[in-house]
């Protein structure tokens, strides 16, 4: 606290000043604590609705894909039906299988399978397969040893083509175990999950994507990364464990995603919906630019009506502060009469500043009237002159010390006598009451020296002041006498120095000044 005051009066910062920083201060805390938390409500929002958006777009796409899945099994269901009747109609088998890969193209093939693992026919029929050879791929291996529906994971078939692979058993009207009808669904090429799933990248490169039981990417907007399996995702052991939800991971190529995801019940796949938070953050600093924008014009608008509304507060007390160090002018009560005391506070302070300032000046008529005055000139002596220099210090009051001295009075003396060296000091003592105002102090210091106290820090008013008693001194006679001439040494309190003997010596010396430089004139 000693340090701020300290620097206050360095800087000389009046109350309106410091209102003022004070007011800049306060809006610049509330604008940055603004967008600070505007910041953090905004993202944490978007977070929170990105990764609620998120769980329930996987979760719907989770859904339907699930009922594609189930509608995909009765269609291979009723074929199977149809070719059980009678699995040696081999018309009857390539009618219904031509049927199957041709009504809904749901399937990217589709084949009929005996009980051996040998290719009984097969859509579309520029596969490159064979009726001669036993097929032991996983889909095929699996789908006849289980002998019931089965959806494969994904695996690579011997067309090099990596798909999964959807089977029926084919049964006779005995119940006897035929084979199967298998559908295939090729994960490099367009299928029916591409077709279930956006392909493209939606709004600020959301996008969505499919694994299995062993983490390898069955669907992604990218298709070079289907087959990969996925690593380093810190999100995966979570989405493992829950049936549906949303999380905040890091992928597997270090980028931080906010995902929702849902399982699909009949394959166990993980349908994935995420966003980077990068790209959502973009949009969000974009609103926080906005509002930020908007935020300012409001405190900046509000700075100004406040700084209106203090400045009004201040404007009475900062105009009394000023008189406070000007109690010496015979003007200065009317002047603090105008103030307008429009609430207590200045009341209190102008009716105490009209009591100090009538105190001040029946303080001075109680000394013009009791301290000391020389004898002859009728002008204060060195101890009235040293009480009106403590009161003009202690009222902070800026005055000019004018030292004046008679040029040559020694050789009036000594050619006229001292009769009329006495009335030549009555004559500069009568032309300088004459010269200055009411309120500035005349002093005879001793001898031919005299003194002036100016309150006033008008440099300009001071030395013109000096140069018209000088003139008119070097103009006017006494009893006849030749012209005299003065000297006179100019200083100011406290600019030229905050020490009263400092002051005078500085005056001192300029007065010194004006005797070498050919006396007559004012330094």
């Amino acid at each position: 606290m000693k340090h701020l005051k300290r620097v206050a009066l360095l800087l000389k910062l009046d109350l309106q000043k410091l209102i003022l920083i004070l007011i800049i201060l306060c809006v610049s805390c509330l604008f940055i604590s603004s967008v600070f938390i505007l910041n953090y409500l905004i993202k944490a929002q978007l977070i929170e609705s990105s990764l609620s958006v998120n769980q329930k777009y996987a979760a719907k796409v989770a859904l339907s894909t699930d009922q594609y899945f189930d509608n995909m099994l009765q269609e291979l269901k009723y074929s199977a039906a149809m070719v059980g009747q009678d699995f040696s109609d081999k018309k009857q088998l390539q009618s219904e299988v031509h049927r199957l890969k041709h009504q809904s193209n749901n399937f990217n093939s589709v084949t009929v399978i005996d009980r051996a693992a040998h290719m009984q026919y097969f859509e579309p029929r520029n596969l490159n397969l064979s009726t001669s050879i036993t097929y032991t791929t996983l889909g095929i291996t699996e789908s006849l040893r289980l002998k019931k529906t089965y959806i494969s994971p994904p695996y690579q078939a011997t067309s090099k083509n990596l798909l999964v692979l959807m089977s029926q058993p084919i049964f006779s009207p005995e119940r006897q175990y035929m084979g199967m009808i298998t559908g295939s669904i090729y994960l490099h090429k367009k299928n029916v999950i591409s077709e279930i799933l956006s392909t493209s990248y939606s709004y600020k490169r959301s996008y969505m994507y499919v694994i299995d039981q062993k983490n390898r990417i069955i669907f992604h907007p990218d298709k070079k990364r289907i087959g990969e399996t996925i690593k380093n995702n810190n999100g995966l052991d979570f989405m493992l464990l829950q049936k549906q939800g949303n999380v905040q991971l890091t992928n597997s190529q270090g980028i931080k995603n906010l995902a929702g995801f849902a399982h699909i019940p009949s394959v166990n796949w993980i349908v994935v919906s995420q966003q980077p938070t990068e790209e959502l953050f973009e949009q969000a600093n974009q609103i926080i630019f906005k509002a930020a924008a908007g935020i300012f014009v409001f405190y900046l608008m509000m700075f100004l009506i406040i700084w209106k509304i203090a400045r009004y507060i201040s404007s009475p007390l900062h105009g009394l502060a000023q008189m406070a160090g000007m109690l010496t002018k015979p003007e200065i009560e009317q002047q603090i009469q105008e103030i307008d005391p429009w609430y207590f506070e200045v009341m209190r302070f102008r009716t105490a500043l009209l009591f100090s300032s009538k105190r001040f000046k029946d303080k001075i008529s109680e000394l013009n009237l009791h301290i000391n005055t020389d004898p002859l000139t009728g002008l204060h002596n060195r101890r009235g002159m040293q009480l009106f220099l403590e009161e003009l210090q202690t009222m902070r009051t800026e005055f000019a010390v004018l030292l004046i001295d008679i040029d040559l009075f020694k050789r009036v003396n000594d050619t006229y006598g001292h009769d009329q060296g006495d009335a030549v000091l009555k004559n500069l003592a009568g032309h300088m009451k004459g010269n200055f105002r009411e309120n500035d102090i005349c002093c005879r210091m001793g001898g031919e020296e005299f003194a002036v106290l100016m309150s006033t820090a008008d440099r300009d008013a001071v030395f013109n002041a000096a140069e018209r008693l000088r003139k008119t001194v070097a103009q006017s006679s006494t009893n006849g006498l030749d012209p005299v001439t003065i000297s006179i040494g100019v200083a100011f309190w406290p600019d030229d120095s905050e020490h009263i003997k400092e002051v005078f010596k500085h005056a001192d010396n300029r007065l010194y000044q004006a005797k070498n430089e050919g006396r007559n004139c004012v330094r």
